[in-house]
């Protein structure tokens, strides 16, 4: 047999042996379904009636297959239904294509595609995320039924719109509850801007989400909202779940119009979300320059503004100036926690006094907003600036949620009473006192200057050098040099974190926990708030001090300052808004965002990364902690390696250290570090690979590189850049360190085609000393007790 016809064989002996996979010689029938891997999905025939389903219209559809109550996500024919007492067949046809046809060979309905794939090892697949697609046979996505969704979105699903072609995937409603055609309700991106999202009824708006600024959140539930994408043309963005209870959840819209985050509690459905909901929220309902108040639920009037008819018979007629506008003698009142207006113009390349300027100098200008879309990964970088030139409509009072709304209003009276003063008998103590409280202020400044400051640098200095903070390592004159990194203040960093708020908690390490803030110039920043009282926080703080300040590499994470406030020791890094590589990794739903160009982007940035540490910063630096959690992603998912807290300085001809005291988390170590103590840079090394492998030592001596690739990469997989990798990753946790290449021939070889690389050794089992310790990350005392014999593998 030639190599084709066995593959295709193989191929074809596979998805026999699946139930989540439909190929041309494995038609669905009545009575059949696909079930996801996971067993959280299937796809089959249905009938709303099942009690009666002979009698009922039928349709193909998915829906959760492990929760008792029947519950549908998506449904192919919902508009043209097999009719009652008919049966029907999904076909995958020879042309690829998925072809729904009733007994009477009538076809109902089918995708399209323009790729000729002549058939042989083409399948559709239910994946654990309930998206069912179809792909040829060398794993080119032809269809997917996310492209196509109804009422429903899940845990990854795209909702984008074009603002050039002024496109938007839709969420279009059921007609009812027990009639899923298509109703009156439409969800989608605005197709104009793509920043908001809009419900639609018919032709109407009916609920408007307002500006979401693409920041990630998370709750006690799990859930976790990514950041806002813009290539340029297309935004989008995805909600995923951080726990395995939270994937039975999904967005719903309504038949009767309402949008649902939903999770299934264990006995039903319970809504954690819920728009336009009960009150003033829908679309206009408080009218122009009114504002729903989300937390009375009624409507009230912008500041400067009254009802127009008494808010009492009809409050959509909104509200009317209390004041006529002049132009040149406004002013601008700022208006904290808004949901900004509908009807906006968003102006791009501006900075916030580019915005307040424009809108100062045009008349017709109502209002202006420079709203927070600084988490949105863009090309050029988005500009915030938003101007209103006529009545503000669909505004809210929301909270936390909201931003500031820059409303133009009359002078003000208590300008206009300060300058009538300076006209009586009052404005000529005023001419007289000002120039004196001038002069005052100028010399308390001055004092402040030259005496205060100076006193705050020394104070900051002693506070460092405190007992237990004056010996980093055995190079000394590192922690005695001057350091480039901002002093910021403890008030400031309980205002831009909402008071250490829980909702803000990006992670939690053993030093502490890191939250996210954000400062007043609206700059979003990481602040790892340190544990008090502990001897072990204060080492990890001086680490992070001295080694990130005086470090600079775009693969590691940015010191942007610090704070020492009486007990609390707080950093302050830049802000990276895709988190975490471990959460990519590890994450069924969200795995696929990371195709193969990514992974190898990654792979060679942490590599770069740690090649700076070893060899070109200016002194020798051990991480002694490299994990996928400890490696986070900018916008553009480029890494930057974190967490210098375990990190020792080598000096002068240093090669390796021991300690009694093994800090790092188990899988990640090296064996002698792990066993002996005995640490250098191979045990970065040796780390780094453990980073490139989640494989068994046998799949790679009998050449299966094909089995080593995780299903969320195939379509976009390179097997000579895979096999490299992993080739590189074997190297790399060899048990012997003197074995393990150096992070600048690793470097060599990701980057070079031809760079030779030897064989790797098969790694051997190893004796693991047990340790002692409540958390993975805690430091591990070294014990010579109690050993154990423990394989290596992947996670």
């Amino acid at each position: 047999m030639t190599p084709r016809v066995i593959f295709t064989l193989l191929l074809l002996v596979c998805f026999c042996e699946s139930d989540d996979r439909l190929t041309p010689a494995k038609p669905l029938l009545p009575g059949d379904k696909l079930v996801s891997n996971n067993g959280i999905f299937a796809l089959g025939f249905f009938s709303l009636d099942p009690e009666n389903s002979t009698a009922s219209n039928s349709y193909v559809g998915i829906w959760y297959h492990d929760i008792p109550e029947r519950t549908y996500v998506w449904v192919a024919n919902r508009d043209n239904p097999i009719k009652s007492g008919l049966s029907g067949k999904l076909v995958l046809t020879n042309t690829s294509d998925l072809v729904l046809s009733d007994s009477r060979g009538r076809v109902l309905w089918r995708t399209t595609n323009n790729i000729t794939t002549g058939g042989d090892g083409a399948v559709a697949l239910l994946l654990e995320a309930g998206n069912f697609v179809l792909q040829s046979r060398n794993f080119t996505q032809i269809w997917q039924s996310y492209d196509h969704p109804t009422d429903t979105i899940l845990p990854s699903f795209k909702l984008w719109a074009n603002y050039k072609t002024h496109t938007a995937v839709r969420i279009v409603a059921w007609k009812g509850p027990q009639d899923p055609s298509t109703g009156k309700f439409m969800l989608s991106r605005d197709p104009g801007t793509g920043l908001q999202i809009l419900t639609l009824h018919g032709t109407s708006k009916y609920w408007r989400s307002g500006l979401w600024n693409g920041a990630e959140a998370s709750d006690k539930n799990g859930f976790m909202w990514s950041q806002i994408v813009d290539d340029g043309e297309t935004i989008y963005s995805a909600y995923n779940t951080g726990n395995s209870s939270a994937r039975r959840s999904h967005w719903k819209l309504d038949y009767n119009g309402d949008l649902m985050l939903r999770i299934w509690s264990g006995h039903s459905w319970m809504p954690l979300f819920k728009r336009p909901d009960d009150g003033c929220r829908r679309y206009g309902t408080c009218g122009p320059f009114g504002y729903c108040d989300m937390f009375d639920k009624i409507c009230r009037c912008l500041d400067g503004f009254q009802p127009a008819d008494g808010f009492g018979a009809s409050p959509s007629r909104g509200c009317v100036r209390k004041e006529n506008l002049t132009c040149r003698g406004d002013h601008f009142l700022t208006l904290p926690e808004m949901k900004v207006p509908d009807k906006f113009v968003y102006v791009r390349n501006r900075s916030f006094e580019e915005c307040t300027a424009d809108c100062e100098r045009d008349c017709s200008c109502t209002a202006y907003a420079y709203t927070n879309l600084s988490s949105i990964v863009a090309t050029g970088g988005p500009s915030r600036c938003l101007i209103w030139t006529g009545d503000l409509v669909d505004s809210e009072k929301a909270g936390m949620l909201g931003g500031n709304l820059y409303i133009r209003l009359a002078g003000s009276p208590e300008l206009s009473s300060a300058v009538n003063n300076t006209k009586s008998g009052v404005g000529v103590v005023f001419k007289i006192a000002l120039p004196v409280i001038f002069v005052l202020l100028s010399l308390t400044c001055i004092y402040f200057v030259c005496i205060c400051k100076p006193k705050g640098i020394q104070v900051y200095k002693e506070t460092l050098k405190k007992p237990g903070l004056e010996h980093l390592s055995t190079s000394q004159e590192v922690w005695d040099q001057n350091l480039e990194f901002r002093s910021i203040r403890f008030e400031d960093i309980a205002t831009a974190t909402n008071s250490f708020h829980d909702t803000n908690i990006l992670g939690k390490g053993g030093f502490g926990k890191v939250y996210k803030g954000t400062l007043e110039d609206g700059k979003q920043v990481a602040v790892k708030r340190l544990s008090k009282g502990s001897d072990q926080g204060i080492e990890h703080f001086r680490n992070e001090v001295v080694l990130i300040a005086k470090l600079q590499h775009k693969n590691l994470v940015r010191l942007l300052g610090c704070c020492i406030h009486e007990d609390e020791k707080l950093l302050i890094y830049e802000y990276l808004h895709n988190k975490s590589l471990d959460q990519f990794l590890f994450d069924v739903a969200r795995k696929s965002i990371l195709d193969w160009p990514k992974r190898f982007n990654i792979i060679k940035g942490v590599a770069r990364g740690l090649l700076y540490l070893h060899q070109d910063s200016r002194t020798t630096i051990i991480h002694r902690d490299l994990k996928p959690s400890n490696i986070l992603l900018d916008v553009e998912m480029n890494p930057k390696i974190s967490d210098f807290g375990m990190a020792r300085i080598f000096g002068g001809n240093e090669q390796q250290e021991s300690t009694r005291r093994v800090v790092g988390t188990y899988g990640y170590m090296s064996p002698e570090y792990a066993m002996e103590g005995i640490f250098s840079v191979k045990s970065d090394t040796y780390s780094f690979g453990i980073l490139l492998l989640e494989i068994a030592w046998n799949l790679w001596a009998d050449g299966k590189v094909k089995d080593f690739v995780d299903p969320a990469v195939t379509e976009s997989y390179s097997l000579d850049e895979v096999s490299k990798c992993i080739h590189v990753g074997l190297l790399c946790v060899q048990d012997s360190s003197g074995a393990r290449p150096h992070m600048s021939s690793v470097v060599s070889m990701l980057d070079s085609e031809g760079m030779p690389r030897a064989a790797p050794r098969q790694p051997m089992y190893f004796a693991q000393i047990n340790y002692e310790t409540s958390d993975a990350t805690e430091d591990l005392e070294n014990s010579a007790n109690g050993v154990s014999l423990t394989a290596l593998e992947g996670r």
